[in-house]
């Protein structure tokens, strides 16, 4: 089923059988929550992205970008246009690497250190240039100009019943109700995972889970 965001709310409305003011209110971040736990469980390849980025000499940290999702890779770019990849890595581990923060080198680990900043190991020793491809964010079906996403089009059904699982949380409707629409909502997931993470994964560099 491909939805709008018009025909997704009154969809949602129609099988809970509710038009409560606080409810109806509330149907953007039902739809919004469902969106993000198949973004959170699915590599959707078509929402990847590259973007290039400055990382100063003797500064630990580099910026993500603000629709940033989860890291596929990161490169230093040196001298000679060559691709250097960095490891991910945990935090503490970036700290035991490089317990004085004065170290400076090129980098060769980064990881996650908060929702806006990734930090490296060493910091770097010049001004580097950084490739990040990574899985971005996509705009939600409530914020589209034309009311129109690629969930709501291409998985449809995972994002209704997940929207539905998600407002039937909110009515406290009954367990059992509740639990078919995350069944349904589950066996979405599973079925979109065959469908999309299947074309080429395996021809990756770093094959496996992400999430």
């Amino acid at each position: 089923m491909n939805w709008t965001y018009t025909t997704l709310k009154s969809a949602i409305q129609d099988y809970v059988e509710s038009a409560d003011s606080t409810f109806v209110s509330n149907l953007p971040i039902f739809i919004q929550e469902a969106e993000q736990r198949i973004l959170q469980n699915v590599q959707i390849p078509v929402f990847r992205k590259n973007v290039t980025g400055t990382a100063s000499s003797g500064n630990t940290y580099l910026a993500m970008p603000t629709d940033f999702l989860t890291p596929l890779s990161l490169a230093l770019i040196d001298s000679d246009s060559n691709y250097n990849y960095l490891l991910l890595k945990d935090v503490s581990f970036i700290r035991d690497y490089t317990p004085a923060t004065a170290t400076t080198g090129n980098p060769l680990y980064y990881a996650l250190f908060d929702e806006d900043t990734f930090i490296l190991a060493p910091a770097p020793n010049a001004n580097y240039t950084f490739e990040l491809h990574y899985v971005y964010n996509p705009q939600s079906i409530t914020a589209s100009s034309d009311g129109t996403s690629w969930l709501g089009t291409n998985a449809g059904d995972t994002l209704f019943y997940g929207s539905l699982a998600e407002a039937a949380i909110f009515l406290k409707l009954d367990p059992a109700e509740t639990q078919m629409f995350e069944g349904r909502f589950a066996s979405g997931l599973s079925s979109l995972k065959n469908r999309v993470e299947v074309l080429g994964s395996k021809d990756e560099y770093r094959y496996g889970d992400i999430y």
